[in-house]
């Protein structure tokens, strides 16, 4: 994936978001195990406890970016995006089935 970053006087640089940003995406292994554990079927990869695990995974990680960088604001908009998508997912599996929501928030350890 790259990222499109525009420098003086109209001139494009491209840089690889994964050499400048390592934390901000996930690697295709761990994503692959991540599917693999929170799958109902075979191909699914796009069911609420798949969407609602990688988002977790992946806001673990900037969590940690900002233990370094505190005043990192551009990321926090970019956190708070994802943990309201994941809020908006876990809404939605909890009115559609409350015993698959209650076992994924057990596994990924989101409540207390």
């Amino acid at each position: 994936m790259r990222a499109l970053i525009r420098g003086r006087r109209g001139r494009r640089f491209c840089f690889l978001i994964q050499k400048v940003f390592p934390y901000m995406s996930l690697s295709a292994t761990e994503k692959s195990e991540i599917i693999g554990k929170y799958q109902r079927a075979p191909n699914d990869v796009g069911s609420p406890e798949v969407q609602v695990a990688l988002l977790t995974s992946r806001i673990n990680q900037v969590m940690k970016h900002f233990e370094t960088h505190p005043k990192d604001r551009h990321s926090r908009y970019g956190l708070m995006k994802m943990v309201h998508a994941r809020r908006g997912l876990l809404k939605h599996l909890r009115g559609q089935n409350h015993e698959r929501y209650a076992a994924l928030i057990k596994s990924l350890g989101l409540r207390r």
